[in-house]
């Protein structure tokens, strides 16, 4: 078994994770406006990627573009990764292959403190890459946990390069934001994604 092939039901039962569904988590977080390269990029790419209909065309013209302005916004104190294989729990099936995994270090030759991961949508099914998400999302809690990582939350998004559904994992509970928001609102999708990246891990206490 792999992080694709969990479903909401499969993270309930083989993973003990609570699913809240009905919270507007983000809405009260300030937009930020993009750069102007960004802007030019999705003027262009969107209608392209739209036209194409496939998931690679909408993951490299769309989602990848939008995942690097996260990192510039943050200075390139936040590191990205596309395709990474992430084996945390093979037992449990948390193992395989992350669209992408955004983590607070800079360091990019590994992967360390992961902190958001981002599925693409298969057939543009938002719903149907929940399960994928979360699975991804507690595998990154387990590997903080085992690097001696503290974080508050992890957070993650399902996407299809046009919509965009945000969760979040605290302690054993998924929040799944009640909205989705879309590419011609780009600016609120960055101020989510660059808020999520804001919190730093601490130390755990091994003492």
């Amino acid at each position: 078994m792999s992080y694709s092939e969990f479903s909401l039901k499969q993270v309930k039962e083989k993973l003990g994770l609570e699913i809240v569904e009905n919270r507007d988590l983000f809405s009260n977080i300030n937009e930020i406006q993009i750069s102007d390269l960004l802007s030019a990029t999705l003027k262009y790419n969107v209608p392209l990627a739209m036209a194409v209909g496939t998931e690679k065309a909408r993951s490299e013209l769309i989602i990848a573009n939008i995942l690097l302005e996260v990192r510039k916004t943050h200075n390139n104190q936040v590191s990205l990764f596309s395709g990474v294989i992430f084996d945390v729990d093979k037992d449990r099936g948390l193992a395989g292959f992350c669209d992408f995994i955004i983590s607070q270090s800079p360091e990019q030759f590994y992967l360390s403190a992961p902190i958001i991961t981002v599925v693409e949508a298969k057939n543009e099914n938002i719903v149907g890459g929940l399960g994928q998400c979360i699975a991804e999302m507690y595998a990154a809690h387990l590997f903080n946990e085992k690097e001696g990582l503290q974080l508050p939350a992890v957070f993650g998004a399902v996407t299809t390069g046009n919509a965009w559904k945000f969760l979040k994992l605290e302690n054993n509970t998924v929040y799944v934001d009640i909205q989705d928001y879309y590419i011609d609102n780009v600016n609120k999708i960055i101020g989510i994604l660059v808020e999520m990246a804001k919190q730093m891990p601490s130390t755990a206490n091994h003492e």
